[in-house]
C-alpha cells in the first residue's frame, strides 16, 4: 500500500482507520479494495437553491482495476471522483483509501494525499504553453519522491519522439497524452480521469484511451475514468453507472475490448 504521506499532527497510529481486506465471489480471485465509500452525500448551496450532487452513494474500487463511471451530465460522476481524489469533501458519509479515512483528513493531509497518491487527467489539458512536453512532465517529477523520468513517462504514452515539442506544436490528442504522462510520472497509486476524451474526436480519443489502458496494465495503477460515452465502458473491468446522484448499477465486463477497437 502506498503511504498517504500524511503530515497531520497526530501520529500514524492515531490516524482514522477503516475497512481493509479483500472482496471475492464465486469463481473469482480475491481483490484488494483501494477505495470504500459509504453513504456519500454532497449538497451545494442551501434551501431552495440547494443542489444534491450525491445522494447516499456506496461504492468500492479495487486495486489495479480500470473502472468506468458512466452517466449523463449532472449524475454526480465528477463530484464522486473529486471526493475520492481529495479535491472536495462530502456533506456526509465516509471515504476510505485502503485503511485511511480521507473524510477525517484536514486540508494539509488531503494535500499530501493528492501529491503522493493521486494523478489527475481532466478534459482540458492544462499544459504550460511556454514549456516543452518534457518540461511539462518535469513539473511533477521535480517534486515527486520516486518519479519516472519524464522521457519514460512520455514513452509510455507513445510520445518518445515529441519530447521537445511545445503544446502549440502538438495535436489535441498529443497534448492530452502529455497530460496523462504528467499525471502518471510521479507513479501514483490512483489515476482519476474526468472526461479525458471529451474534447477529442473518436480517432484521437482512442489514442488517449490506449495510453490510459497501457498505464493501467503495465504500472498496475488503479484507474477510474469518468465518461458519458457508453462505448468507452467496453474497455473497463467494471462499469459503474450513476444517475441523479446515486449508483444506478454496477456490472463487470466478462470480456474487455481493447481501446484500439472502440469507436463512437
Amino acid at each position: 500500500m502506498a503511504s498517504a504521506g500524511l503530515s497531520q499532527d497526530r501520529s500514524a497510529n492515531e490516524r482514522p482507520r477503516g475497512p481493509q481486506g479483500t472482496a471475492s465471489g464465486p469463481g473469482r480471485p480475491e481483490r484488494r479494495r483501494a477505495f470504500v465509500a459509504r453513504g456519500l452525500t454532497k449538497v451545494y448551496g442551501k434551501g431552495e437553491v440547494a443542489v444534491h450532487a450525491l445522494r447516499g452513494v456506496d461504492l468500492e474500487l479495487f486495486a489495479g482495476e480500470l473502472a468506468v463511471l458512466l452517466g449523463p451530465s449532472g449524475s454526480g460522476k465528477s463530484t464522486l471522483v473529486n471526493i475520492m481524489g481529495g479535491l472536495d469533501v462530502p456533506t456526509a458519509g465516509q471515504v476510505f483509501f485502503h485503511d485511511l479515512e480521507l473524510t477525517a483528513f484536514d486540508e494539509r493531509a488531503l494535500t499530501a494525499y493528492r501529491r503522493e497518491n493521486v494523478g489527475f487527467v481532466f478534459q482540458f489539458y492544462n499544459l504550460v504553453p511556454s514549456l516543452t512536453a518534457r518540461e511539462n512532465v518535469a513539473l511533477i517529477t521535480d517534486i515527486a519522491r520516486n518519479p519516472l523520468a519524464p522521457e519514460e513517462a512520455l514513452g509510455l504514452v507513445g510520445l518518445a519522439e515529441r519530447l521537445d515539442h511545445f503544446p502549440a506544436e502538438l495535436s489535441g490528442g498529443e497534448q492530452q497524452r502529455v497530460a496523462v504522462a504528467r499525471a502518471i510520472a510521479k507513479k501514483p497509486e490512483v489515476l482519476l480521469c474526468d472526461e479525458p476524451t471529451g474534447a477529442l474526436d473518436s480517432k484521437t480519443g482512442v489514442l488517449v484511451l490506449e495510453a490510459i489502458e497501457r498505464v493501467n496494465r503495465e504500472l498496475g495503477t488503479t484507474t477510474a475514468m469518468i465518461t458519458h460515452n457508453a462505448a468507452i465502458a467496453e474497455m473497463a473491468d467494471r462499469v459503474i453507472s450513476l444517475a441523479d446522484g446515486r449508483i444506478a448499477g454496477v456490472r463487470e465486463n466478462a470480456t474487455k475490448r481493447p481501446a484500439r477497437e472502440l469507436a463512437w
